[in-house]
């Protein structure tokens, strides 16, 4: 996590319940408007994604176990 996000969240901890409630919905909206179907990723996710793509491992969910060993 980033140091304005944790500083964001030390600073929503001294809010009344109400007011970090609101702060909460204010950051929801904004990042709706910014990705609406959650399908951007930060910079930090790139890195890891890459990562993991370049690491030659291959899910289980990837895999037809099915048809393993057979040409089809």
């Amino acid at each position: 996590m980033s140091g304005i996000t944790v500083e964001a969240a030390r600073l929503m901890e001294a809010l009344p319940e109400e007011d970090k409630m609101f702060a909460y919905e204010f950051i929801k909206k904004l990042v709706m408007a910014w990705d609406p179907d959650f399908t951007k990723v930060t910079n930090e996710e790139a890195v890891k994604i890459e990562a993991a793509e370049k690491s030659g491992y291959v899910s289980s969910d990837d895999v037809d176990w099915e048809n393993i060993g057979t040409d089809g």
